[in-house]
């Protein structure tokens, strides 16, 4: 059995050490990236959903090229919204990072975050070098 690498990356959040958990985790060329809110490094979050998704982005952006990828290498991102009508916001938050890796991509409404004032909470899912033989619309047959 191969020996797989445990790469473990933090975002300094208050929540890792008593919850346990990593902002992101890589293993050998995957990148896993754990829920991620809001939350500005003075503890502020903006009540604009647009905003919001864009902060998830940036954190998990950071986290993603910590562990050695980047955006285009983003196979898969949830979204979780407390309101539904915020998904149009959320999108084009996700369109801006995500419109030339495409990933597959889920948005999902709740009852509520962990924060009351959270309206957006993002994952991601990355592939290391995945992103640059991608092609932008490439289609390949299901085999």
């Amino acid at each position: 059995m191969p020996d797989h690498v445990r790469q473990l990356v933090s975002s300094g959040s208050p929540y890792e050490q008593p919850i346990g958990f990593s902002r992101a985790v890589r293993i050998d060329d995957r990148v896993f990236v754990a829920g991620t809110a809001p939350n500005w490094p003075d503890g502020h979050v903006d009540v604009d959903p647009e905003r919001q998704a864009d902060r998830c982005i940036e954190i998990m952006l950071m986290a993603l090229q910590e562990a050695g990828a980047s955006a285009a290498d983003v196979v898969r991102t949830r979204t979780y919204l407390v309101d539904a009508a915020d998904w149009e916001a959320a999108g084009r938050a996700h369109g801006r990072a995500f419109r030339e890796a495409r990933p597959a991509s889920t948005m999902v409404v709740v009852a509520a975050l962990i924060d009351e004032r959270w309206k957006v909470e993002m994952e991601a899912e990355a592939i290391i070098g995945s992103g640059s033989a991608a092609g932008g619309d490439e289609r390949r047959p299901l085999r």
